[in-house]
């Protein structure tokens, strides 16, 4: 039985934030939607239903709230789990990869043997706003010779256009604003 793809009702769960990190941002705030115990089960549920056909041997979870979806999904697939981190925060040998954001420019890292050559990779983060981030992640796990699987977040700001940034790759956003 097909999952229903209609997750609107996901935005109940996601706080309006006027002003943060700078004016004029409106920020998306998931903390409603993670203490909800039915609404953060069936976020965590509908990704992986999503990619339930691939193989997934590891997920990169972006920094921060990334790491919060990622971690149950690497559990659910029994996959490895790599932090993908803003620049000069991971301890030991790195690749890093510069981005813009919809406010600035930023880089990211991995640890360069965080990903084993050919391991089938799902990139997630709590929201696509620019594209920027999802790309660079995507760009550091195939640098370390991974093969991204897809990428998925909770959120898309599709008024900022970052799923064209993501070209070929298999994208899934639960909701939309």
């Amino acid at each position: 039985m097909p999952f229903n793809p209609d997750h609107s009702w996901l935005k109940e769960h996601v706080r309006d934030i006027p002003d943060f990190p700078k004016p004029g941002i409106v920020f998306k705030d998931i903390t409603p939607l993670l203490a909800n115990k039915k609404a953060f089960t069936y976020t965590i549920d509908a990704i992986a239903h999503h990619f339930d056909r691939d193989e997934i041997d590891m997920v990169v979870g972006i920094e921060a709230r990334g790491f919060m979806v990622a971690a149950p999904l690497a559990y659910r697939f029994t996959a490895g789990l790599t932090p993908v981190r803003k620049k000069g925060k991971l301890p030991w040998d790195v690749r890093t990869q510069e981005y813009e954001l919809e406010y600035g420019t930023d880089s990211l890292e991995i640890h360069s043997d965080a990903i084993e050559p050919g391991e089938r990779v799902l990139v997630v983060d709590d929201v696509l706003a620019t594209g920027g981030t999802a790309k660079a992640a995507a760009m550091l796990t195939e640098q370390c010779g991974g093969k991204v699987a897809g990428i998925a977040t909770i959120m898309e700001l599709s008024f900022l256009g970052g799923r064209g940034k993501l070209g070929g790759y298999d994208f899934l956003s639960l909701i939309s604003y």
